[in-house]
Parts: C-alpha cells; structure tokens; sequence
C-alpha cells in the first residue's frame, strides 16, 4: 500500500509527494577541509548520490559550508546538534537542508530564531531521531528505547516546530535494530504525512551493514513507507550509495540504470570474479541510462555464453581473454586486461550524459 506524504523541496531535489525515492549519504571528512570535502562529495556525485550531509562540529565548519557549496552539484545538508548559532550560520552559507531536532536547541527564542531563518529561505529541517539519544523522560516512561519510545519523541519534535508554523518537515527514527527501526517508522506512516528518511543507524562494516539496511529499508520501501534512504556503512561513503541504489534497483525504484548480477563462482572459475566485480561497478557507478541495463559477469568462457544470454550486456574471461555479449551473442573478443575498459565502452553506447 503507498503512502501518501507531504513533499518538501530540498536544493531543487523533491522528496516525497509521490518523487523518485532519494539515496543520501554523509561525508566522512572533517568539513573544516574544504577541499577534502569537495572530493569527498564530488566522488559521491559520480556514484549517483542525490543528497549530501555534512556534520557541523564548530563554526569553522559552519563558515566551510558556503565554500563547499559553491563547488558541488548535489544539495547540502547541515548537521547540527545542541548550538542553535551554527544553525543560523549553516543558513547564511547557503545550505539546502538541515538536520536538527529542535527540542535539543535550548530556549523558545533560540529555536524560533532558528525557524525564522530556514522559514525565510525555503529550507527544509530534518528532525533526527536515534535510539542512542532519546530524551530521558521518555526513555524512563518506555524503559528502553523501543519503537513506541522513537515515535513519541519525533512527535514532539514535529510539535514543537508546529508551535512555530513550520512545517517543512522530514523525519528519520533511527535504530540499530532493524526489528525496532522498521516497527518505529510504521508507527509515524501512522501518524503523520511528512516525507519519511529511511535509515538503520550505526549499521556497521560494508557486509552486517548492507544485510540489515537491506532488510529494514527494503521492507518498509516494499510496504510503500519511505521517501529518501540512507544506508550507513563504516568505510567509503561511495559504497553507501552503490548499496542504496541497489535497494531501489531491486523493488522497482529506480527504473534507469544498470543491474549487475554475477555468477557465484566455482571450480571452473578462471579469472578472479570478486576483482572484476567491484572494479566494473567503480567504474559503471552513478552511469545513467535512458533504459534498465542488465549484466552479467561471468568468472568462465564455458558458461559463459549460455547465462550471458540472460542479460543485455555479458562479458565472461578466463585463459587471458575476454568476451563481450550482447542479447546473447558475441560481439567481440579481446584480452582479459581490458573486460572492463571494453564493457565501459559498450554501456556507454547507451548512456546519457548527466547534466
């Protein structure tokens, strides 16, 4: 069953009210380098991420934020905790967005200066909730923090912007356990229409990390709850998005890109698979494409032919060769070192550029 929600515009990026499900990420650096940064995010770009956060610890980092923005494509988002004048200062730089839960701010006067500014500049706020940070009163009344306990306190976030007739509005409620995290975001479709971030907190390396985001996210996406998703990995930031898009990819999300599936290997495996496989999907990461591309990898030139013929685009090598097939058949051999220039080159045939 879809949900119908609210949609809020965020650096010209729709989310919810019926848009294309976002993936987001954040940025690993420190935000006080700005060049570090904008290499960080320039990378996420290429990988096909639509929204970026960006934690803001201090006022140098808060003052960075204009200057990162000037060089990047994607919208920006502030992360902020507790001081309401970085908030006011992510908004003179010009952010599109803003992670804040107003309730941590302090006085009346601080949180309405805070919604005054994002208010006059059309800027979204994230309100943010994780089981690690719950208010003490509510995690006494609850004990724990479990679901129930996650959906009060992002309604009273919500409230308290409402007090201030504010209501350009998404939330995340966040949990390491996928159980808890998936019944706590159904509890809010319940409750509100304003656009839902997806998301298990502190998920872990790439492989615990992609299982249970893949699980949570992809349930409640599968059940029509969701509207922008952030897979949380320790490590690169660009494996976030590969992962994140193939979510999407998988429940029919995204309809414009490339799938790639792979053979599980075996004896006759001839060529190392795993190698190929991250290399291809580094180099095919954030490729648009006007249509669904399937390809397959395959690790031997004997099967090859034959599942190949299940994709669009196959290649298959072993015995320092390679071979490219196209709905099944060969089009073209060439040596094993340059499979993955040759498929680049071939996808690309199909590819529009980005703007």
């Amino acid at each position: 069953m879809e949900r119908n929600s609210r949609q809020i515009n965020l650096g010209g990026v729709k989310v919810g009210g019926g848009a294309p499900v976002t993936v987001q990420s954040m940025t690993k650096t420190d935000t006080r380098d700005v060049t570090a940064t904008v290499l960080q995010i320039r990378g996420l770009e290429k990988a096909g991420c639509d929204i970026v956060r960006l934690a803001v610890p201090d006022m140098e980092a808060a003052k960075a934020l204009g200057h990162i923005k000037k060089q990047v494509r994607i919208p920006i988002v502030s992360d902020i905790h507790f001081d309401y004048k970085l908030a006011l200062e992510a908004v003179k730089q010009g952010v599109d967005g803003m992670r804040i839960n107003p309730g941590n701010i302090g006085a009346r006067y601080r949180i309405k200066a805070v919604v005054d500014a994002v208010k006059e500049r059309g800027i979204p706020i994230r309100i943010g909730v994780n089981s690690g940070s719950l208010e003490k009163d509510i995690l006494k009344k609850h004990g724990s923090p479990t679901a129930e306990a996650l959906a009060e306190s992002a309604m009273r976030h919500v409230s308290i912007l409402e007090d201030f007739d504010f209501r350009d509005i998404k939330i995340s409620v966040k949990s390491t356990d996928v159980k808890k995290m998936i019944s706590a975001y159904r509890l809010l479709a319940e409750r509100t229409d304003y656009p839902l971030h997806l998301g298990v907190t502190e998920a872990g390396t790439y492989e615990l990390g992609t299982i249970k985001s893949s699980i949570g996210i992809g349930t409640l996406l599968a059940d029509g709850i969701g509207d922008t998703i952030r897979v949380s990995l320790t490590g690169d930031p660009r494996d976030e998005i590969v992962v994140g898009l193939n979510i999407l990819k998988s429940l029919g999300l995204r309809k414009n890109g490339i799938e790639l599936i792979s053979c599980p290997g075996c004896g006759r495996l001839e060529i190392d698979l795993m190698k190929l496989v991250k290399d291809v999907e580094g180099r095919i990461a954030g490729l648009e494409l006007p249509r669904p591309i399937k390809v397959a990898i395959l690790g031997c030139v004997v099967n090859g032919p034959g599942e190949a013929s299940e994709a669009d685009i196959g290649i298959a090598g072993g015995r320092g060769k390679g071979m490219l097939y196209k709905d099944g058949k060969l089009v073209r051999s060439f040596k094993e070192v340059d499979i993955v220039d040759e498929l680049v080159k071939e996808l690309e045939t199909f590819s529009v550029p980005v703007e």
